[in-house]
């Protein structure tokens, strides 16, 4: 009967659903730390995350809890009026990562549209670039986010493809290149806009160094430096902040995902009151942006990541789960690099195999996990991962990647 119910299912959503999404074939219907299970009862291993919503584990039953409680006084407001939870986040945030202002939003495009949008202000009224002549520096192969402005500067085809006209003020350089950052550079530049680490290109990482000579660069020229680290932050490379593994402070630093650990949309932008202090009331905001349900849960599952000491875990098991893939030999594999637990595997393009072909088969051996592109497979399991969990994990990895069936 189950199966029945999975064809159903499966039935229901590609007849009344947009195919916006291509989703590996399983329903999943509960979820708890690291494990979730599908409505036969099968039980897999998440190793993705929600790509790094659910960093604190499924459904944390201390932040559930938070979720009840505060679902039973009061849910939404708008900020037309104050409540008693904002001002409670704003400080614990604003304290744990050394920021003076903070922005509420609800999902991570949201955060980087407000980001557009703050620094943009800040050109014309305190940099003095002439009105609609301010850039903004991006990177290629970047990823954050899919509105219109968002996909403009983007240099993925397929997220581009027939939605044009685009938002113009934007130049892209390629990633990791410091020099290329500073050749591109102009009277009218007010951002450069990057990820620490590029997540949907394949957990790319720049070179050692890469994010301190950026900031020295944004720094002399007068150029606000965004960080992108709706993915990469909050525990997921092993540290709070991936800016944190080079000891330098962005002037906009961007957060979502697990902000909320999985229960709710919540995004926030973290800067200065000489950056966010540009905006004016009702020239930006949200209906639902800094709710009281939201703030609740927010904070709360900060919390769980300090006081559970999950991002000291991400940084031990990380370590441990690269050094046992790098133990894995196979002829199809081209690279293995991570940091955190935030990791790939690259496919060689020559073996004709595709990373979906490898999810597939781990899918059968009960091991959740996404390709990126056609030859990388992402794994981000929760932060709460054990090492007898990775051990587990890495042998069904093993297994996907030398199956003889595979080879033919």
């Amino acid at each position: 009967m189950s199966k029945v119910k999975t064809k159903l299912l499966i039935g229901l959503e590609d007849r009344f659903g947009a195919k916006n999404y291509n989703p590996l074939d399983v329903i999943l219907s509960r979820g708890e730390g690291i494990w979730v299970w599908d409505v036969e009862g099968k039980k897999y291993m998440d190793c993705l995350s929600a790509y790094s919503a659910v960093n604190q584990g499924h459904c944390h039953p201390k932040i559930r809890q938070v979720l009840i409680d505060q679902s039973k006084k009061l849910t939404l407001t708008s900020r037309a009026f104050r409540n008693d939870q904002l001002g409670l986040f704003y400080k614990y945030l604003c304290e744990l990562t050394h920021s003076h202002k903070v922005l509420p939003m609800n999902s991570g495009a949201e955060a980087v549209e407000t980001a557009i949008k703050t620094v943009r202000k800040w050109g014309y009224e305190s940099k003095g670039i002439p009105l609609d002549k301010a850039e903004i520096i991006v990177c290629d192969n970047n990823f954050h986010g899919r509105t219109l402005t968002i996909i403009s500067f983007s240099s993925d085809k397929n997220a581009r493809n027939n939605f044009g006209p685009f938002t113009p003020g934007f130049k892209s350089i390629p990633f990791g290149d410091a020099d290329a950052l500073e050749n591109a550079i102009t009277k009218n530049t007010v951002a450069f806009m990057v990820e620490p680490i590029q997540g949907e290109a394949g957990v790319i990482i720049p070179p050692d160094g890469y994010l301190k000579k950026v900031r020295e660069i944004c720094t002399k020229n007068k150029v606000v430096f965004i960080l992108d680290e709706i993915q990469t932050g909050l525990g997921r490379t092993g540290k709070l902040l991936a800016e944190e593994h080079e000891g330098i402070q962005s002037d906009l630093t961007l957060i979502g995902k697990a902000l909320s650990g999985g229960f709710y949309p919540v995004s926030a932008v973290l800067s200065n009151e000489a950056v966010l202090g540009v905006l004016n009331p009702g020239q930006h905001g949200s209906t639902f942006g800094g709710n009281p349900l939201a703030c609740a849960i927010a904070r709360k599952a900060l919390q769980v990541l300090i006081k559970e000491e999950m991002i000291e875990n991400s940084a031990k098991m990380g370590e441990y789960f690269l050094s046992e893939l790098n133990k894995v030999h196979s002829p199809v594999i081209k690279e293995i690099r991570g940091k955190g637990l935030m990791i790939a595997i690259e496919l060689k393009r020559e073996s004709r195999i595709s990373a979906r072909q490898i999810c597939k088969k781990l899918l059968g051996k009960g091991i959740l996990c996404k390709e990126t592109h056609l030859y990388t497979i992402r794994f981000a399991p929760p932060l709460v991962i054990k090492k007898s969990e990775i051990d587990l994990a890495v042998g069904k990895i093993r297994e996907a990647l030398i199956d003889q069936n595979l080879m033919c």
